[in-house]
Parts: C-alpha cells; sequence; structure tokens
C-alpha cells in the first residue's frame, strides 16, 4: 500500500507526501531539482513544492528519536513527532537567518555566493547565532564577509525560506567609515557597489533579496 503523509492544504485542494520510489512514468511526470522552483512563474505552485521539500526532509531525518533512539510517529493533533518509547515530541526546527540590503547613497552592495548555481548577484545574508539579535547578526555577517561596518538597520519584512528551513528576516542598513570592500573568499567570491540601472543578473521577487533589490532600484527603500 503507498504511503502518504498529510502536508497542507492550497487553495482547498489536500497536498500528501508521497513516499514510494520511482513513482513517476511516463512522459507526463518530468523529474526537476528543487531549485527549479525559485524561478516559478506560478508562486502557489512553487511555494508547496519547496514546503513539501522542507516538510520532507524534516519527517526523513527524524524517523528515530534523538533521545533513545526508538522509531517515531507523527502526531495526529499537531504538526509533530512522538517517540514511541520515551514520548520526546519534536517539531519541525526553523533557523532565523538575516538579510541586508547594505546602501551608499545611490549605490547597493551586492554579492556573488560560492554555492550559487544562477550567474546572480544578490545580498548579504547568514544565520543568527545563538545568544545574538537580529541586529547583533546582521553587522557580524557584513563584516565578516565584505569587511564592512552598517548603521541605521532597519527591519523590512520576513519570508519563510524552505529550501535551508529557515526564516530569512530582512534588513536595510547603510554602510559607515570605509567603503572598501574585503570578501571573505570561503561563501563570497565577488562583491561590488552598483548603481540603479546598473544592476547585475539578480534573484527575482520571488524572494526577499529579488524583492529588496527591487525597492532599491525604484529608489523606494526609506533609509
Amino acid at each position: 500500500m503507498m504511503k502518504t503523509t498529510y502536508l497542507f492544504s492550497l487553495n482547498g485542494i489536500a497536498c500528501f507526501l508521497v513516499w514510494d520510489d520511482n513513482i513517476a512514468s511516463g512522459d507526463e511526470f518530468v523529474y526537476k531539482d528543487i531549485s527549479f522552483f525559485r524561478t516559478f512563474p506560478q508562486p502557489g505552485f512553487a511555494w508547496a513544492a519547496v514546503v513539501g521539500y522542507q516538510l520532507m526532509n524534516w519527517y526523513a531525518q527524524n524517523r528515530f528519536c534523538g533521545s533513545c533512539g526508538a522509531i517515531t510517529l507523527e502526531k495526529k493533533n499537531e504538526r509533530a513527532l512522538v517517540c514511541t518509547n520515551c514520548q520526546t515530541t519534536i517539531y519541525p526546527k526553523i533557523s532565523p537567518a538575516i538579510i541586508v540590503a547594505i546602501i551608499d547613497g545611490d549605490r547597493i552592495l551586492l554579492a556573488r555566493n560560492s554555492n550559487f548555481i544562477h550567474n546572480w548577484y544578490s545580498l548579504i545574508a547568514g544565520y543568527a547565532d545563538i545568544g545574538e539579535s537580529l541586529e547583533e547578526a546582521v553587522q557580524r555577517e557584513v563584516k565578516e564577509e565584505v569587511g564592512l561596518e552598517v548603521h541605521n538597520i532597519m527591519y523590512y519584512k520576513s519570508q519563510p525560506w524552505p529550501f535551508s528551513s529557515s526564516m530569512m528576516i530582512g534588513f536595510f542598513a547603510e554602510v559607515v567609515h570605509s567603503r572598501e570592500i574585503c570578501i571573505d573568499n570561503k561563501e563570497i567570491t565577488d562583491a561590488a557597489w552598483f548603481k540603479r540601472g546598473q544592476l547585475p543578473n539578480h534573484p527575482p521577487t520571488i524572494s526577499i533579496a529579488g524583492e529588496m533589490i527591487e525597492l532599491f532600484e525604484r529608489d523606494d527603500v526609506g533609509v
């Protein structure tokens, strides 16, 4: 019998995760890498696909209890897993991450990450550390990755980012003191200042990064 797990409803339609391997057959199905949905033109379907991917990974990684090693089962009344032995309840883990648009007058700093699969330049981003505020995470990540200092840090909005099981928290900030960029040559392979009308290839507005970059391009930032 085919094993399925209920995930959520989209426009009133129940969506399930199908666990059977090699279920796709025939010309009507095509396998795609999950990054395909980063540029998919239908946001609702893209959201369903990547959130389903996030949940699939969470279920697969928590088949056994981290405390005693026993098998876990799905909890009936909420999204959680329960250990069949010690009754430990396991909830999905969501990691907070900052993403920041660094502004210098009519310029924005955009960087190329070593993990990018597209020829994109984007914003500086990174995970918040334990015991660190989001504003401190902004200052630390900017300093570590491009050697700059920022101030006037202004919250913009947040966006779930299922690709990495994170919650992206967006900020705009102004550069202070030196404008000289010093990349870390680890995560960041290139970074530069760009003026409006001269921006390089960057993520589409389906992501918070693309949305914030487009706000700068329209001169609608407010910092």
